[in-house]
């Protein structure tokens, strides 16, 4: 469908101011590490830092006022024109704001031509008035950002030729850039934290916490059973509280992620040992990349190939011993999930190791240690608080992984501890609970958020854990 107004898509503009934003900050910089060189021979002075400090700062200045003028732009630009929409609607129109608000998804829809059937003349007309704001909005972007460029240029070759301490400038932009990503990362972290907490809440004061900590059964479809307007008894709030008993979720996925981590540990050790202290050069060089090219592997073929072939494979070596065994089963997934997380133990062991001092081999050496007597002795000792580090970022893996267990494990909440049934994982409920329209006033909904708060929380407590044993352990070769 065509739209009201043939102007550039959103996406396509902003890529192609950034593109001319980056390419005119290269060009400035090679403007300004030029440009000091000439001034100081006139003027005969001496510059107060290298001339590439100059190019950096004339880019800097130009650069990022330019890019958070587009990234303030982009995130405030939908609320403005949404504003101006349905103010305009609000003159025309006597209805509610949810009829308000359907009216513009279906004037926005219309404008991007993913509108359905046929369009009333009102919605025309407001698609035509949105496709008028964003051209507006566009060209007011582009004239900002332009002006904010040469203004910004301007001044800071002004800097330039009195000969600032342009390495200092430099340096203080770096600082202010390092703390703002320090501050975003906290605020997201802090974000995360309160409102997995809000909607934790808000499940608990519907569900018995030592229900859902203790409970042995997983059924959250019984909360959309009932009618939510409807008040519930005590009875029905017990056995509402019943249906969401966590056991299952925490004991699949303590299951599967140790059936990973037996995989993953051993061989990843191992090989991390071998290609460290035993490889030549050569092997080294092939061996390391091959085995991280496990990492790069999408999870979803890891889980076509859980499913497709090992999956099956164990189904039909436990058919030939009599053995009953699921068509998905948590061995499978386990199986592949700790082929998946080889490289994290096998990589960043191998790092540590090598970080070993060679003095201290060396003294091994000399008092008449084996070559293995020395890997066990001291070089694995004194890099055990790194391997450690990994072992915990594997097993951080595996508690997350999700595409593997959905397509391998399968989705029932069986509280088992045979590796050839089926069971899940917290990872693979969270999303299955959230995929597709919820209701967020629901305890079904909201039993996601509380997973997601355990599992923070055991995250946490296993990092506690290994900070301690690396810092009982560091303190020794320190």
């Amino acid at each position: 469908m065509v739209r009201p107004l043939p102007i550039v898509r959103n996406e396509k503009m902003n890529l192609l101011i950034i593109i001319f934003i980056i390419a005119f900050s290269v060009t400035c910089f090679f403007f300004g590490k030029s440009q000091i060189k000439k001034i100081a021979s006139i003027n005969q002075f001496k510059p107060k830092a290298l001339p590439h400090f100059y190019g950096f700062y004339l880019s800097l200045w130009c650069a990022l006022p330019a890019l958070l003028i587009v990234l303030l732009w982009t995130i405030f630009e939908p609320f403005i024109v949404k504003y101006f929409i349905i103010s305009s609607l609000e003159q025309t129109s006597s209805e509610n704001s949810e009829q308000l608000n359907l009216a513009y998804q279906k004037i926005k829809s219309f404008y991007l031509g993913t509108f359905g059937g046929s369009a009333p003349d009102a919605i025309k007309i407001g698609a035509a008035k949105y496709a008028s704001f964003i051209s507006i909005a566009q060209n007011a972007k582009i004239v900002l950002i332009l002006t904010t460029v040469i203004g910004f240029l301007l001044i800071a070759f002004k800097k330039i030729k009195n000969n600032i301490h342009a390495r200092e400038g430099v340096e203080l932009i770096f600082k202010i850039v390092l703390i703002v990503s320090s501050v975003i990362a906290i605020l997201t972290t802090a974000g995360i934290i309160f409102s997995l907490l809000l909607e934790s809440i808000k499940f608990f004061s519907q569900i018995n916490f030592f229900d859902f900590l203790f409970g042995l059964e997983w059924s959250p479809q019984k909360a959309f059973v009932r009618d939510a307007s409807v008040a519930l008894t005590a009875e029905q709030s017990k056995e509402l509280g019943k249906a969401f008993g966590a056991i299952p979720l925490f004991a699949g996925t303590g299951f599967i992620a140790l059936i990973a981590m037996s995989v993953a540990v051993p061989i990843g050790l191992f090989s991390a040992i071998y290609l460290a202290e035993y490889a030549s050069p050569t092997l080294r060089k092939f061996g390391k990349p091959v085995i991280e090219i496990l990492a790069g592997i999408p999870t979803v073929v890891y889980g076509f190939f859980a499913a497709l072939t090992v999956g099956p494979l164990i189904k039909g070596v436990g058919d030939t011993f009599g053995l009953e065994v699921s068509s998905e089963s948590a061995l499978a997934a386990g199986l592949v999930m700790g082929v998946m997380i080889i490289p994290f133990v096998s990589s960043l062991s191998d790092d540590v190791i090598n970080a070993v001092p060679q003095s201290l081999r060396e003294g091994s050496y000399a008092l008449g240690a084996t070559k293995s007597e020395t890997i066990r002795q001291v070089v694995l000792p004194a890099a055990l608080p790194g391997i450690i580090g990994s072992i915990l970022l594997a097993i951080s893996r595996a508690i997350g992984e999700t595409m593997i267990v959905v397509m391998a494990a399968g989705l029932a909440a069986n509280l088992t501890i045979n590796p050839l049934d089926s069971t899940t994982t917290i990872t693979t409920q969270i999303v299955m609970i959230l995929v597709g329209d919820q209701e967020f006033t629901s305890a079904k909904t909201q039993a996601a958020f509380a997973l997601g708060l355990t599992l923070f929380a055991v995250t946490l407590i296993l990092n506690f854990i290994a900070l301690r044993v690396v810092n009982k352990y560091r303190e020794k070769y320190d």
